[in-house]
């Protein structure tokens, strides 16, 4: 593979629901291009993309892979991306680095929820320019038109069909090319021929709107197509560049993978219409300062490269997948890390096609490669030149909301258990794993069950590690309504020295997120040494509530008289004393139950919200407010439980057919209803 420019570069991130065929539509471009010499199957990872035992297992992707492709003397970097929504990190990281984006359509079912993902993604947030690709067309079921309506109706007018079908009998015999009105046939591909009688209107009436957008992209051309004249093929071909590259236009075209139709046709498409990453002509960073800095997407500008990926090989070591954002990136050269304050070695450039990898010596702007063994570099890190520092925005990743608290099957693994999770944060920027001193539970929360299944799956596979899993602890507080007090004597007389101490403790409710100590203490019936072994020791005993075992908040604690001996007297035996009078005291005081209540705001398609509203009250939810996005979506905020939503990631889904999400936060603590405090205390005594 030789060496290309920053113009000679398409990198395409390839979108859309799981199944509808993506990585068959980026693997038939590979065999075309006889980049290799056989399908593999999807099931049996086999296939030249989705090679990964998970995938295999699966019959899905669930990672996104490279596959370079050299066609008509340009450079087509696909990103073929998982559709499945638990993998949608690895969509977000494939969209990160793409500049146009190609959404795979299934030509039998049409628009779903994962197409609406992908439109929302690459068009509504981040306006790439955009190609659809209906596939399938071998289907017995296959209906172009129904399927070119749905994405006409959803997307607006700038979906434009650049193609149509010719069918026979239920199967493709060749297609139409709206552009230049003609007809090929499969069975002689190489003559064209005159569209057929039945669909003359329809390519006049496409190649009508074609011409409108065409026009609206450039003052002389609308003032040509005004006057009823028409364009000719570079003014098209101008016409179009300029209308795909901002959006006006986003051409539909068809085929079936499996049997190569119309691959041809889409490569020739994406080289001749999408825009390289040099005509961006300049993108945004940081400097060490924080400072904007404009940096030229050419081979003149000071080098500079983003880490979008990292995996941890056990044989090779840690791999880290790269875009040249500027300048040219060489072989056994040093590069400086920004954000590690570090300089690294770069050894081997690797350009990455699926499983496969081939060395090359340098990359140049726009273009995607990987380097092995770097020492601090990780996922989101900016290489660049120590004289032009800068730093590139980080990969936003979807927020994990499904946990689990997780443990080994074997005391033994724990450290095994600590490695592979570490790593597998390296490689998965949808994974967080939290500590949580208070329960003394590991969480590991991801997109969803699914997501949670191929990190377990992983850590077995990769690292020995067999994972017991449980829904997370939650993690309720308890308080006090009302006023006591007691006294707490600690006497203990064994020969020799003795312990003694005693005091008198009041408790009352106050505004407090921990223990509140005060003492009014006098004539020195307690000396002030005392004080703090009283206050350890009631802070030792409010991490342990009378009703259920949780912590204690809001509470304060007066330490308001008591006695000592001045030989007897130690700081343990006044720490014991006040643990005595607590114990005393708290079931006196009107003790509550506390439950976390968190603040979740749903985002789905209006036509779900009576559903999602629905559910909210079975919650015990209150909703706080209602609306429209910006991306057009339902979105509403509630109040709910914590307790209530363990599982809302899997439920969201089931009832949204995967067009909703959603993210929570802990907001604060309210005391729980008698029936929700009777369960949680009866279970707390059956732990006992």
């Amino acid at each position: 593979m030789r060496d290309y420019l920053a113009n000679e570069v398409r990198n395409v991130t390839v979108l859309g629901h799981s199944g509808a065929g993506k990585s068959s539509v980026v693997e038939a471009c590979m065999y075309f291009t006889k980049q290799i010499d056989r399908f593999g199957k999807n099931n049996d990872g086999t296939t030249a993309l989705n090679f990964d035992p998970e995938e295999g297992k699966r019959g899905l992707s669930v990672y996104c892979h490279l596959a370079p492709v050299e066609w008509k003397n340009k450079k087509i970097n696909f990103i073929d991306t998982p559709g499945y929504m638990d993998y949608e990190g690895e969509e977000v990281t494939g969209l990160t680095i793409g500049d146009n984006a190609l959404i795979v359509v299934n030509a039998k079912e049409g628009i779903e929820a994962g197409t609406e993902r992908a439109w929302k993604e690459a068009v509504t947030r981040r306006k790439l320019p955009t190609i659809f690709f209906i596939n399938k067309m071998d289907d017995e079921h296959a209906h172009f038109d129904k399927v070119y309506g749905e994405l006409h109706e959803k997307f607006g007018k700038s979906v434009i069909p650049f193609e149509l079908p010719i069918m026979k009998d239920g199967k493709i015999i060749g297609s139409v090319n709206i552009l230049r009105k003609k007809a090929w046939y499969y069975d002689n591909p190489k003559n064209a021929q005159e569209v057929p009688d039945e669909l003359a209107d329809q390519v006049e009436e496409y190649y009508a709107e074609i011409a409108e957008a065409i026009a609206m992209a450039d003052d002389e051309l609308m003032e040509k197509f005004f006057e009823g004249e028409e364009f000719d093929e570079h003014e098209i071909a101008r016409g179009l560049r300029i209308g795909v590259k901002n959006g006006d236009i986003r051409p539909v075209y068809c085929g079936a993978a499996i049997n190569q139709t119309g691959i041809e046709r889409l490569m020739d498409l994406i080289t001749e219409y999408f825009p390289s990453y040099a005509e961006k002509g300049t993108v945004k960073a940081l400097s060490a300062k924080g400072e904007e800095v404009t940096m030229e997407t050419n081979e003149n500008e000071a080098l500079s490269v983003f880490i979008f990926k990292t995996v941890v090989d056990p044989f090779v070591g840690k791999i880290s997948y790269l875009k040249v954002m500027s300048g040219v990136l060489t072989s056994d050269s040093q590069v400086y890390n920004t954000k590690k304050d570090a300089n690294e070695k770069i050894g081997q450039i690797n350009v990455i096609s699926g499983k496969f990898q081939q060395v090359v010596g340098k990359l140049f702007t726009g273009d995607i490669g990987a380097v092995v063994k770097l020492q601090y570099t990780e996922t989101n890190d900016t290489l660049c030149t120590k004289a032009k520092a800068v730093r590139y925005p980080e990969i936003a990743y979807p927020e994990p909301m499904l946990g689990y608290a997780i443990s080994p099957k074997t005391k033994a693994d724990e450290d095994k258990l600590s490695v592979g999770i570490r790593n597998l944060m390296q490689e998965d920027g949808t994974i967080r794993l939290d500590n949580n001193a208070e329960t003394h539970e590991q969480v590991l929360y991801g997109l969803g069950d699914q997501h949670i299944d191929l990190i377990l799956s992983k850590l077995k596979a990769k690292y020995r590690v067999e994972v017991i899993t449980k829904e997370p602890t939650v993690q309720y507080r308890e308080t006090i309504r009302g006023k006591a007090e007691a006294q707490g004597k600690y006497k203990k007389q064994n020969g020799g020295a003795g312990q003694y101490g005693d005091v008198w403790v009041r408790f009352e409710p106050v505004e407090s997120d921990e223990m509140v100590f005060a003492e009014e203490v006098f004539g020195g019936a307690v000396p002030k040494q005392y004080f703090p072994p009283v206050e350890q020791g009631l802070r030792d005993c409010m991490e342990k509530g009378p009703l259920a075992g949780f912590k204690v908040v809001g509470v304060k604690a007066t330490l308001y008289d008591g006695s000592y001996h001045p030989v007897d007297s130690k700081e343990v035996a006044f720490k014991e004393a006040a643990r005595l009078a607590y114990n005393k005291a708290m079931p006196n005081a009107k003790p509550a139950l506390l439950e976390p209540i968190g603040k979740v705001t749903i985002m789905a398609p209006e036509s779900y919200t009576g559903t999602l509203m629905g559910d909210i009250t079975k919650r015990r939810g209150l909703i706080l407010d209602m609306g429209m996005n910006d991306e057009g979506d339902q979105q509403i905020v509630a109040e709910v439980p914590m307790a209530e939503m363990l599982t809302y990631a899997n439920e969201l889904r089931a009832m949204t057919q995967g067009r909703g999400r959603y993210v929570l936060a802990f907001d604060r603590y309210q005391t729980a209803p008698k029936e929700v405090a009777d369960k949680v205390i009866a279970a707390s005594k059956t732990k006992e």
